[in-house]
C-alpha cells in the first residue's frame, strides 16, 4: 500500500475527530435544499389565508415563479448546517452525560440498555434522549432565531408588501423587506427594530425548539431501536430502519408543537410591520384549534422528508468516514 504523506494524514484525523459535526453539515446542506420548497409553502399558509396546499402553490407559481418557493433559502443554508452541526454536538455530549448520570444514581444506563441486542426502548431511555434533546434544543435557539426571523420574512416579504388595507406606515416598513436578500433583509430588520430585534419571537422560538428537539430525538431514537430489534440488524447497518425513524421523529414532533410554531410565525410576522419600541401582542396559543394546524399536512410531509433524507444522509457519510480508519492504518 502507498504511504499518505503527512498533508493527506491531517485532514483525515481532523474529520474523523468531528466526524458526528461533518456529517451533520453534509447532510443538511443536502436535506435542505431538497425540501425548502414545502417548507415555504408552510410558512405561507400559517401567515395568509390562502385555500389549502394547492391553492397556495399555484398562486406563488403565477406571482413569484419558481424563485418564489426559494426565497430565503441562503439563511436556512447556513442557519440550518450550523445549527443541526451544533445540535447534534450538544445533543451527542448530552446523552452520555445524562446515561451516566442515571446509571450512577439509578442504576440503569440508558446507552447500555440500548445496545443490548434485542433490547427495546423504554422510559429511561426516552427520558434520556428527550432530555439530551431539549437540551440541545435550548442550546440552538439563540444562534437560530435571527437566521429564522430572516427567512420568514424573505418567504412573505411580497405578500406583507402587497397586503391590502394595510397602514401606510407598517406598509412602508413591510416594503424595505421586499427582495431584498438575507444581508438587506437583517440590516431593516435592525434598522427598524434595534439589535434586540434580531431575536424577536425568542420566547416562543425557545419554547418550541426546547420541546419539539426533546420529543424529536426521544421518537427517532425509540422508534430506530424498536425497528432494528424487530429486523435483527445493528442500527446503523440498517438504512431501512434510518430512514422509517427520520421520517417518523419529524412528523410526531411537528404534531405535537405545530400550534407553538404557527404563533411564533404570527407573532414575527406581525413585529416585522411594527418599529422599535412599539407594542406588538402575543397571540396565545390554541391546541386543537383547526386555524393554529393550518399548513400541518404540508409541515409533516416536509419535515419527514427532510429528516428521512438528512438521517439517511447522515449515517451514509458517518460510515464513510469510518472506513477512512482503514486506508490510515
Amino acid at each position: 500500500m502507498p504511504q499518505i504523506s503527512g498533508s493527506s494524514e491531517k485532514p483525515r484525523r481532523w474529520i474523523k475527530r468531528y466526524r458526528t459535526e461533518v456529517s451533520a453539515s453534509s447532510a443538511s446542506v443536502l436535506s435542505t435544499i431538497t425540501a425548502f420548497p414545502l417548507d415555504s409553502v408552510k410558512t405561507r399558509l400559517q401567515t395568509y389565508p390562502y385555500n389549502g396546499f394547492l391553492d397556495c402553490v399555484r398562486k406563488t407559481y403565477r406571482e413569484e415563479g419558481m424563485r418564489g418557493f426559494f426565497r430565503g433559502v441562503t439563511a436556512p443554508l447556513a442557519s440550518v448546517t450550523l445549527v443541526r452541526t451544533v445540535s447534534f454536538s450538544i445533543y451527542q455530549r448530552s446523552k452520555y452525560i445524562y446515561s451516566d448520570w442515571m446509571g450512577k444514581n439509578l442504576g440503569f444506563c440508558p446507552l447500555e440498555h440500548v445496545n443490548k441486542n434485542g433490547a427495546y426502548p423504554n422510559l429511561g431511555t426516552m427520558a434520556c434522549f428527550g432530555a439530551a434533546g431539549a437540551t440541545a434544543g435550548s442550546g440552538i435557539t439563540f444562534i437560530a432565531c435571527p437566521f429564522e426571523l430572516t427567512k420568514l420574512s424573505a418567504q412573505v416579504s411580497v405578500l406583507m408588501a402587497t397586503q391590502k388595507n394595510a397602514d401606510p406606515k407598517r406598509q412602508e416598513i413591510a416594503m424595505s423587506y421586499h427582495n431584498k436578500g438575507t444581508i438587506n433583509t437583517l440590516r431593516n430588520i435592525v434598522k427598524h427594530r434595534g439589535m434586540s430585534g434580531m431575536y424577536t419571537g425568542l420566547n416562543l422560538h425557545l419554547l418550541r425548539d426546547t420541546l419539539g428537539t426533546g420529543i424529536y430525538f426521544a421518537t427517532y431514537e425509540s422508534s430506530k431501536q424498536l425497528l432494528t430489534t424487530f429486523s435483527g440488524k445493528d442500527a446503523h447497518k440498517n438504512p431501512i430502519a434510518v430512514l422509517a425513524a427520520g421520517a417518523l421523529c419529524g412528523i410526531v414532533s411537528w404534531a405535537l408543537i405545530y400550534p407553538i410554531d404557527s404563533v411564533k410565525s404570527i407573532y414575527q410576522r406581525n413585529a416585522l410591520m411594527h418599529s422599535k419600541g412599539e407594542t406588538v401582542p402575543i397571540p396565545k396559543i390554541h391546541f386543537f384549534r383547526k386555524d393554529m394546524y393550518r399548513g400541518l399536512g404540508v409541515s409533516m410531509g416536509r419535515s419527514a422528508a427532510v429528516n428521512a433524507v438528512f438521517f439517511s444522509a447522515f449515517e451514509f457519510f458517518k460510515k464513510r468516514i469510518n472506513a477512512l480508519e482503514d486506508v490510515d492504518d
